[in-house]
């Protein structure tokens, strides 16, 4: 056998295979080297077409074995299959695609790892748009939800991000790293040759040993409610932009979610609706400040009641200001100055109508989402009734709830109308501001807090925070399980999956220590992000942690190992809970993935 090639010494970078052209089966296959991104081959009687393939090979070859043989691009024989896609569209598949997959997910974790923990970073997100907006946030889901992302598995963590947020609040830079510590080392293991599937199903196991493992070592905080509660939302504070004057806030903070009624004493509400937060500049973070009763950020108007005992409450929405002709395109041809003046005046009478069919209700408050004339405004005024109006939308449906009036648009029927009822209200200064005060109203639990600050920016921020420390304290209500924070879960967690994966046969083994790696990165990444020596803390930590019923976790403010108890710092449960099965899914979904194709763009047609 005589293989004659003329080309300087190709033999490093190619396979050979040989075929019996009369059988069209494989005699012999020689690899020389994993250079070789596809290979194929067909044999005709009198003539073999050998295709090698390398990047940079295009051209001809011959081989002097009795017949011809012909090698060419990888163009040549993938145009029958490039041809099921349209032109725009691409494919990437197996190790490239799940390469892909790893290095997007992974850039994305690192990208708000910075942020995690009390001493993390804040990102600044500056639009693109009209007038370029400036966010200043350290919050994982706003930071995400802020980015123009083309890589699919990177979008699956925003998405989890998003997911977190809305679940459960708070959690949503840990969900994001956590994800992308499993998927680095799942990157490992898949370099190692071992199978994806193979690597879920350790994961799997430990992700369900870690659910129990926090599910025997959680307390209940029924004792000591209140206490416990202010514990969870310092911890929450700590890591935000609050977290100078944290005491203050998780006092606010508490005081608003136990102003929910409750069903019984640990059975409470999770719905924030009742809890207004309403942002003014001006004055310090710490001259914010909790209030009973609602807020509406509105003026009253000129020669209306300031003060309204015992009210009675019309919400609208309808449009007061039709005392003009609103027809386009409408021509009134009169020929006297004296019939325009009676089109002026049926025009005030159609809204005179109006004003005494809602009249008719029987209030002394009329508040409407949209404009009220000077006119309607007249006629409320005489009968002593305060009219508010351009009340926002989401303004107005709260002060329905609250005062357990509904929205009304039609007022034939007084009957059908339910009204609105709270015990007074009255106009308040808040800073140079005046705004619109409802005190006792019908929804006792409902409440205002008013954030006072340096900028918007600070506002903003500040209104992130304590949205994520009254998310996490009405799911603690609802879900009474606390456990110590600092990275103490987790290394509970570590320890017992390392026990796991001991006595585990197989490679399943090596996924299992793998999700152990995960898990203490996130108190390494706070200690990082500290400035601290997270490998000599971590250690220490670890060794903390062989001891019965250690409490250890990483105090950063004394930049050591301390005992969680006694430094008060604790997470919700159902925080820890949700980060573990969001981020083990998102893995496990990531890890499945061998092929990506894009969808060529949808191109607009030509019209004539």
């Amino acid at each position: 056998m005589n293989l004659d090639l003329a080309k300087p010494d190709p033999l490093p970078s190619y396979i050979y295979v040989l075929s019996d052209f009369l059988r069209g089966q494989q005699l012999f296959s020689h690899l020389f080297s994993s250079r070789v991104s596809a290979l194929s081959f067909r044999s005709t009687p009198l003539r073999f077409y050998l295709f090698l393939v390398k990047a940079e090979l295009i051209g001809w070859q011959h081989i002097d074995f009795g017949f011809e043989w012909r090698c060419t691009s990888i163009s040549h024989f993938g145009m029958a299959i490039e041809r099921i896609l349209k032109d725009d569209a691409s494919e990437e598949k197996g190790e490239r695609a799940r390469m892909a997959s790893f290095v997007g997910a992974m850039a994305i974790a690192d990208l708000v790892k910075t942020t995690l923990g009390p001493k993390g970073m804040d990102k600044i997100l500056q639009s693109t748009g009209r007038g370029q907006t400036v966010t200043v946030t350290n919050d994982g889901a706003t930071i995400l939800k802020s980015l123009h992302i083309d890589n699919p598995a990177a979008k699956v963590l925003v998405d989890i991000s998003k997911v977190q947020d809305d679940e459960v609040g708070d959690g949503t830079t840990s969900v994001v790293v956590l994800a992308g510590e499993l998927l680095r080392e799942a990157e490992k293991l898949v370099a190692s040759k071992i199978h994806p599937m193979t690597i879920i199903a350790g994961l799997l196991r430990a992700f369900q040993l870690c659910i129990h493992v926090l599910s025997l070592h959680h307390y209940q905080i029924a004792e000591k409610f209140k206490t416990d509660l202010m514990k969870i939302a310092k911890t929450t504070l700590s890591s935000k932009i609050l977290s100078q004057d944290k005491e203050h806030f998780a006092k606010l903070a508490v005081d608003a979610v136990l102003r929910l009624k409750y069903t019984s004493w640990l059975q409470g509400s999770t719905n924030l609706e009742s809890i207004q937060i309403i942002k003014k500049p001006g004055g310090s973070l710490k001259d914010s400040f909790l209030d009973e009763g609602f807020i509406l950020d509105k003026k009253i108007g000129i020669g209306q009641p300031k003060r309204i005992e015992n009210a009675n409450i019309l919400v609208a929405n309808t449009a007061m200001d039709t005392d003009k002709v609103k027809i386009y395109g409408a021509r009134v041809r009169v020929d006297s100055m004296a019939k325009v003046a009676d089109i002026e005046a049926a025009e005030k009478q159609k809204m005179r109508e109006k004003v005494d069919k809602i009249l008719a209700h029987g209030i002394n408050c009329f508040v409407n989402r949209q404009l009220i004339y000077n006119f309607p405004e007249e006629l409320f005024a005489n009968a002593g009734v305060l009219a508010i109006e351009h009340a926002d939308f989401d303004g107005i449906e709260r002060l329905a709830l609250v005062t357990g009036g509904e929205i009304a648009s039609t007022f034939d029927n007084p009957e059908s109308v339910k009204l609105g009822h709270c015990k007074l209200i009255e106009e308040i200064m808040i800073g140079e501001d005046k705004l619109i005060k409802f005190s006792g109203v019908e929804m006792g639990q409902a409440c205002t807090v008013v954030l006072r600050g340096a900028s918007h920016h600070v506002l903003d921020e500040a209104e992130r925070s304590l949205h994520d420390a009254l998310c996490v304290l009405s799911q603690t209500v609802n879900d009474s399980r606390v456990l110590f924070g600092g990275g103490w879960p987790e290394m509970v967690m570590a320890k017992a999956v390392d026990e796991l994966a001991r006595t585990t046969p197989g490679k399943r083994s090596h996924a299992i220590e793998a999700f152990s790696r995960a898990l203490v990165a996130i108190p390494t990444t706070i200690a990082d992000n500290a400035g601290l020596d997270s490998a000599e803390l971590v250690a220490r930590l670890r060794a903390e942690h062989n001891k019965e019923d250690s409490n250890a976790g990483i105090d950063v403010i004394s930049g050591s190992v301390g005992d969680m108890s006694e430094l008060g710092i604790s997470e919700a449960f159902k925080v820890k809970q949700a980060v573990l099965l969001s981020a083990t899914e998102a893995a496990e979904m990531i890890l499945r993935v061998d092929e990506i194709i894009t969808c060529a763009p949808r191109r607009r047609e030509d019209r004539m």
